[in-house]
């Protein structure tokens, strides 16, 4: 089943439109969980468990798994292989790199970890994409598009205006098997409807809903694509919806 099948029916099934991030934060954790030696994986077990039936897919960011160590990367692997076949995952990473550096990348993320998709920084071009889903008809990249931090309009250009890097980005068609996506932060709501006139077809990955304040109503008006709708990614708010140790209880109530 290639990756947007896969996606439609997730979210089908649990009529949910939510991609919840799992990123576990040391300065963050809920205190119970610090019982455990390495607590990263059992938190993200207790999550995944108490959210299973409500999201159509999880998004963990591998540098919240950096800062672990090699304790943080193991569980990493270990999340990935713990949720549900039949939900994808999408590994943040930003990876952009180019020849057999980005195949390597490739190989990694989708080969041995078996994730369903990977975010992909463009700067470099059709190299950072082709290496990864050029011949895997079945996964998927969200290429950066318009981030959702403060800071984006400075390199990425006045999308609203349709001129600068992420207009270009957009604009792109990417001779590739796999599925291609875009990354278009909630942050800037007015900027949704011209990305989606810009990428019709094209599935969105849309970060900033929650902790970031993004609009909600506009990531569902224009996220929507022809066959799945938009990934509506909120970690933060959901995962540590309480700091005690009903975490996991908290977390479907604020999904």
């Amino acid at each position: 089943m290639n990756y947007l099948h896969k996606l439609a029916a997730a979210q089908k099934r649990n009529n949910s439109w939510l991609c919840i991030g799992l990123d576990p934060d040391p300065a963050r954790l809920p205190l119970p969980t610090m019982q455990w030696d390495e607590p990263v994986l059992p938190f993200n077990k207790a999550i995944v468990d108490a959210t299973a039936d409500l999201v159509c897919a999880y998004k963990p960011n591998l540098g919240f798994y950096l800062q672990w160590g090699a304790a943080g990367i193991i569980a990493l692997e270990r999340t990935i292989a713990y949720i549900p076949d039949d939900i994808p995952v999408i590994l943040d990473c930003k990876t952009g790199d180019i020849g057999h550096t980005q195949a390597a990348w490739g190989a990694g993320l989708f080969d041995v970890w078996q994730v369903d998709a990977v975010t992909v920084n463009p700067f470099v071009g059709a190299e950072a994409i082709v290496p990864m889903v050029g011949e895997r008809p079945e996964r998927a990249v969200y290429v950066l598009a318009r981030t959702s931090n403060p800071g984006a309009a400075k390199f990425q250009g006045d999308l609203q205006n349709e001129t600068g890097l992420s207009s270009a980005v957009l604009r792109s068609r990417w001779e590739v098997q796999g599925t291609v996506g875009y990354v278009v932060g909630a942050t800037y709501p007015h900027e949704l409807a011209v990305a989606r006139r810009l990428a019709p077809q094209s599935p969105f990955l849309v970060p900033g809903i929650g902790a970031q304040g993004g609009d909600l109503d506009a990531a569902v008006r224009h996220g929507p694509d022809a066959i799945a709708g938009p990934l509506i990614s909120a970690s933060r708010s959901i995962i540590y919806a309480s700091a005690g140790a009903d975490f996991d209880k908290a977390a479907p109530a604020d999904a």
